[in-house]
């Protein structure tokens, strides 16, 4: 298991299922146990008020809005929470938020983002 790994549960905002899912196998092979996916930025906060993150994973284009609004106002809800954005619009985000993972999405380059993301 991975130093990264001590976090447990995620959050995958994501509205493609596929990504969802692929996002969450690559995650447990790194030694996370929990997931819940949401695809707007509404579930996603009800989602992490029920069941708090220790990662997030965010889209950056989602149902009705952006990962980037689903996790700002889960982090003014909850405080600060690890982020990786997984995204194939890097460009939007470039210089204003990291760790980025391009889609499509590399093992070792997510398990290095979540790294980062993980240290304080």
């Amino acid at each position: 298991m991975t130093e990264h790994a001590k976090a447990r549960h995620v959050l995958i905002i994501e509205d493609e299922i596929l990504v969802a899912f692929e996002v969450e196998a690559l995650l447990a092979e790194m030694g996370f146990t929990s997931f819940d996916i949401a695809d707007s930025a509404a579930d996603a906060l009800t989602l992490a008020i029920a069941n708090p993150p220790d990662l997030i994973t965010a889209d950056y284009r989602i149902v009705g809005g952006t990962g980037v609004e689903a996790v700002e106002a889960i982090q003014r809800r909850l405080g600060r929470i690890p982020v990786v954005y997984v995204t194939g619009n890097a460009d939007q985000l470039q210089g204003r938020f990291t760790p980025i993972v391009d889609k499509p999405i590399s093992a070792r380059i997510l398990a290095e983002a979540c790294a980062r993301a993980a240290t304080p």
